[in-house]
């Protein structure tokens, strides 16, 4: 799995493979849909929330939000990404779409499994593979039916509280969610380490060991997600966005929003809606 961000990728994207553990909280602006094949779990870091997809699990979720897969035992999972654009376009219940893009996951428990889950995520790898437009549009509406039905098979409210036996990554999980709850305030390298009860400079060094990024770009990341958000689902000025998403200053969040996304707030909006 990259971890590098790539944001609006062009095509629909799927793989499949063994997972393998994420360098650092990495963010690519498309739905994300996960199926885990085969063996145990895999433990994401998702928006500052612990998120476990068991074996025979479907998940979806904006993978704007930063996210990390930090601990698994999942021997054989699928991968398939759904171009932003494409995904507004699906006509989706305006509360689905609004749970999708606050960052809450879809994730249906391996009882609401279909039987068809895994000849159709292997079929849909096989789709992605070939030259007819034909098939691509099939595998399109497929995916779309298949997170319509995940969406009434996944509970309402996540599972929230991480109670694994690593103390470091317990620490992070923390500070994490610390992040998600309270990044449309002022915060600093001290409120966030004292969440999770550590001293500043302890607290970065947990937090790069495992999220492999500082505090303050995790902040800034979580901060952009909400900045996307505000622009796609509403009609606020730019201004009233930055301020919403936390950024103390207009120009700080041009120049972060177009660091990370390549194009000004505005373009980023008439092209998504």
């Amino acid at each position: 799995m990259d971890p590098q961000i790539e944001l609006a990728p062009p095509e629909l994207l799927g793989w499949a493979g063994r997972p393998t553990l994420m360098a650092t909280a990495h963010q690519h602006d498309d739905l994300e849909i996960n199926f885990v094949a085969e063996g145990g779990t895999m433990l994401y870091l998702f928006g500052g929330e612990p998120v476990e997809i068991g074996p025979g699990s479907v998940a979806a979720f904006w993978a704007a939000v930063p996210h990390q897969l930090v601990a698994n035992s999942a021997t054989r999972a699928h991968w398939v990404h759904v171009p932003f654009a494409t995904f507004l376009g699906w006509g989706l219940p305006t509360a689905l779409v609004g749970r999708l893009l606050s960052g809450m996951p879809l994730i249906a428990p391996p009882t609401a499994a279909m039987d068809a889950d895994s000849a159709n995520f292997t079929q849909w790898a096989a789709d992605l593979s070939s030259v007819q437009p034909e098939r691509r549009r099939i595998l399109l509406l497929e995916v779309e039916a298949r997170v319509r039905r995940l969406a009434l098979d996944a509970p309402q409210a996540p599972v929230h509280r991480y109670t694994g036996g690593d103390p470091a990554l317990r620490h992070v999980v923390t500070m994490a969610r610390h992040i998600a709850e309270h990044f449309r305030e002022p915060l600093t390298v001290a409120d966030v380490a004292a969440a999770a009860r550590l001293h500043p400079n302890y607290a970065m060094t947990h937090f790069g060991k495992i999220v492999r990024t500082t505090i303050i770009d995790y902040l800034t990341r979580c901060r952009l997600a909400e900045g996307r958000r505000l622009l796609v689902t509403t009609d606020l000025p730019i201004a009233a966005v930055a301020s919403d998403s936390g950024f103390s200053s207009v120009s700080r969040f041009y120049a972060a929003f177009k660091n990370e996304c390549g194009v000004p707030p505005a373009a980023y909006r008439r092209h998504h809606r």
